[in-house]
């Protein structure tokens, strides 16, 4: 059998159009597409409409979408995104075959993966659902490991708004990578490094969850059994994440210590600047950081700039080694979001 040479198709169409591969094609309902799916004519050189989204589909217009696909001529309209974003979130690996992902449509589509699967497991921290999150958390990893240079598309994407266990997560893991990036030299840096410091990052404030929401809610006053219990959520996350068969250095450091200072204000165990560890240190910023551009019920939400900069004026608390990096990003603007990003994610 020939098989068909791939259409040549104008560059022009890929701003407006997304060309579907055959991995993504597989992970759609096989009868009825989750999307309008556009073919490229080569005799008019413009897409056409197959069939719009939810269509239930023939046999032989299956076969006929299943070979268009596999011929390069197969697409979707990128005013869809949001629909793709949310399905191939599900089977997040796709953005690690997919060449056709735009780098932006990746980091989205990775993010609300780690949004769906942090969720379910907070909801319910058990093994069954812990190991689809570290399947997507070395997926994001890999992805980042390919490129180091895209954990800035991340530091663009930083949840901003009111204050959510699962978002913080995020944001603290993304600032924590970032600077992580840019103070170790490339040669020096190694994959399991990254993924420890991923984990132990994402899971630092697990203990968080074990405290009432009407808790953290509160706008006046928290009595004193209210405050014991936040200043004992870091022992809380690790009693938490050893039940679970959780325990390496890394992460019980980024969960014990996130809250230490280095001038031995911090809890739950007055450590000073040599008991901290590095990612203690490290998970201190990006913790802190993340904490200070959302909105809280007992504070506004600061710039990130001005977080940066209180972060860099408290020197005797935090490391400078990991504050100074962010606060020159923020004042050399470097993580402005190009007009084409998407919005943060959904709330």
């Amino acid at each position: 059998m020939v098989m068909k040479k791939k259409a040549a198709v104008p560059e022009k169409i890929s701003e407006e159009y997304y060309q579907i591969s055959e991995e993504i094609l597989s992970s759609f309902s096989k009868y009825r597409p989750p999307v309008d799916l556009f073919c490229f004519r080569e005799d008019i050189a413009q897409l056409y409409p197959l069939c719009r989204k939810g269509q239930r589909l023939s046999n032989e217009q299956v076969e006929d979408v299943s070979n268009l696909c596999r011929e390069g001529a197969l697409f979707v309209s990128r005013s869809d995104h949001p629909i793709y974003v949310e399905h191939i979130a599900k089977q997040a690996d796709l953005v690690l075959v997919d060449d056709n992902l735009k780098e932006s449509e990746s980091a989205d589509i990775l993010l609300r993966a780690l949004t769906m699967r942090l969720t379910a497991f907070y909801e319910q921290p058990v093994t069954a659902v812990f190991e689809p999150l570290y399947k997507d958390i070395m997926v994001f990893t890999e992805y980042l490991w390919q490129d180091l240079f895209r954990t800035r598309l991340f530091m663009r994407r930083l949840y901003t708004g009111d204050s959510d266990h699962v978002y913080h997560a995020l944001n603290t893991m993304c600032v924590g990578l970032w600077i992580l990036v840019q103070i170790t030299p490339s040669e020096t840096l190694k994959r399991r490094q990254l993924d420890r410091t991923a984990l132990g990052l994402l899971l630092h404030d697990a203990g968080m969850t074990k405290i009432l929401t009407y808790v953290l809610q509160k706008t006046t006053p928290l009595k004193q059994e209210e405050v014991e219990k936040i200043l004992a959520h870091p022992l809380a996350g690790i009693r938490m994440l050893q039940k679970l068969n959780l325990s390496f250095d890394e992460l019980n450091q980024a969960v014990i210590q996130h809250h230490e200072r280095l001038d031995g204000s911090g809890y739950p165990q007055k450590a000073k600047a040599a008991a901290i560890s590095p990612i203690g240190r490290l998970c201190a910023v990006a913790d802190s950081f993340s904490a200070m551009i959302v909105k809280r019920p007992y504070a506004k939400a600061r710039t990130p700039l001005a977080a940066a900069q209180e972060l860099a004026d408290a020197q005797n608390r935090y490391d400078p080694q990991y504050v100074a990096p962010l606060l020159l990003a923020y004042q050399n603007n470097a993580f402005a979001i190009p007009s084409a990003a998407p919005a943060q994610p959904e709330q």
